[in-house]
């Protein structure tokens, strides 16, 4: 392990396994507006949580004790922002986020000179702070949020809501909602597209906060921020040039691009985006990354051929959970030639379930540290009424404490996403 991924799982698992409008128009406005996210919030859920599959698994039971744990860890731990740390490679401002590529290295030939690429190698001299603070968010305010949702003590959603306050509303510490400069790659550019996919760690921040709303424990002014927020960085992601070559990738970059929309849209109620999403889904994304046999064959041609195919069926999956409705299933959708989600799990399930009968090339980092407990089993198992992907499900590891298994699982608290 490296100097960097040592210092990350420190800050990752330092717990046991992280004025005005009239007042009335203002409340209305506020009201109906959170009222349309938490009704979205359960219209998404709807294809998962049918009678039939609520029944083979009672979540809040299966992650009572470690959401706890968690949680009461980081009643202790306070808010850090981007604002915390900077870099004198950042073209930005300190509201800015940065991170540079992961996989960019001296090039021995020219010491001093643009960085050369090592796919699948980390390089721990890069600057990752801002990352390693959205993680943090990412891990802490979800935990916090599905104890509320577990307990309704007060507590814990005044936690979350600190956190929200720090990184979306107060002007001293909030972050600016875009990602100009996110893995960027030392004499080559300050930032490119393929760095949105580090708000991928916003997907499950966003579920939260529409699941808090009934908390009370933002008040309606640190609400309607918190949603501009999201929704500015939505007009981000779908108008920049940034936002438009993430959109365009071919691969997992693709997906989480897809996914990040259509969770931000659900939250802000752009119905637009939402169907937009729901389309390109269909159109594009399962017929140019899932192969008629399951495969993801974008992910297989990489040097970490295991974990990319984990984290973007992860991500496949998540986006389906979200787009779908009782009208538009993409649980069932397949193209004329059979790809879809079905297949999909049905061709990874095997090798998470041993992982010895994998017959492509191992992963050239953290191999022996997967699977977890990948998301795509348990949303699978329920949309398809399969108990044994529950069953498998339930035997994997929900708290990994390795910082790049942690970077590449961004969807932890599934008692958020069903019933």
């Amino acid at each position: 392990m490296t100097g960097r991924h040592s210092s990350r799982v420190a800050l990752f698992t330092s717990i046991p396994t992280i004025r005005s409008l009239t007042s009335m128009n203002r409340r209305s406005f506020f009201a109906m507006a959170f009222a349309a996210a938490v009704t979205r919030t359960h219209s998404a859920r709807a294809i998962a949580t049918t009678p039939a599959s609520a029944a083979l698994v009672d979540v809040a039971a299966v992650d009572r004790n470690r959401i706890l744990t968690a949680a009461n860890a980081y009643l202790k731990q306070q808010p850090i922002t981007i604002t915390s740390s900077t870099s004198p490679r950042s073209p930005g401002g300190p509201h800015d986020y940065f991170s540079e590529g992961d996989y960019w290295w001296p090039n021995p030939a020219n010491p001093s000179g643009p960085y050369i690429q090592r796919d699948g190698f980390s390089n721990p001299a890069n600057f990752n702070a801002h990352r390693e603070a959205l993680i943090r968010l990412s891990i802490q305010v979800p935990a916090l949020v599905a104890a509320w949702k577990l307990t309704r003590k007060r507590e814990y959603a005044t936690q979350a809501a600190k956190h929200l306050r720090a990184w979306f509303v107060d002007p001293a510490t909030r972050m600016n909602p875009n990602l100009e400069h996110a893995q960027a790659i030392f004499g080559l550019n300050k930032g490119r597209g393929i760095g949105i996919i580090d708000t991928l760690h916003l997907v499950e921040v966003a579920r939260a906060i529409a699941v808090l709303e009934p908390s009370a424990a933002l008040n309606d002014s640190d609400k309607a921020t918190t949603i501009t927020w999201f929704r500015d960085y939505l007009t981000w992601m779908t108008t920049s040039s940034n936002g438009i070559a993430e959109r365009d990738a071919k691969n997992n970059h693709g997906t989480c691009w897809l996914l990040q929309v259509a969770e931000f849209a659900r939250l802000t109620g752009n119905a637009g985006i939402t169907q937009f999403a729901r389309d390109r889904f269909r159109t594009v994304i399962v017929p140019t990354q899932v192969a008629p046999d399951g495969s993801l064959p974008l992910e297989l041609a990489r040097t970490k051929p295991y974990s990319y195919s984990l984290f973007n069926l992860d991500a496949l999956s998540t986006a389906s959970q979200v787009l779908s409705n009782p009208t538009e299933n993409l649980w069932t959708f397949e193209t004329p030639d059979g790809r879809g989600m079905r297949k999909a799990v049905a061709f990874m399930t095997p090798f998470i379930r041993n992982k010895k009968t994998w017959p492509y090339a191992h992963d050239v980092e953290h191999f022996d540290e997967l699977p977890v407990r990948q998301i795509s089993l348990l949303f699978a198992g329920m949309a398809y009424n399969d108990p044994s992907y529950i069953a498998l499900w339930k035997t994997l590891d929900p708290d990994p404490t390795s910082a790049e298994i942690i970077r590449n699982y961004p969807i932890r608290q599934p008692l958020l996403w069903v019933d």
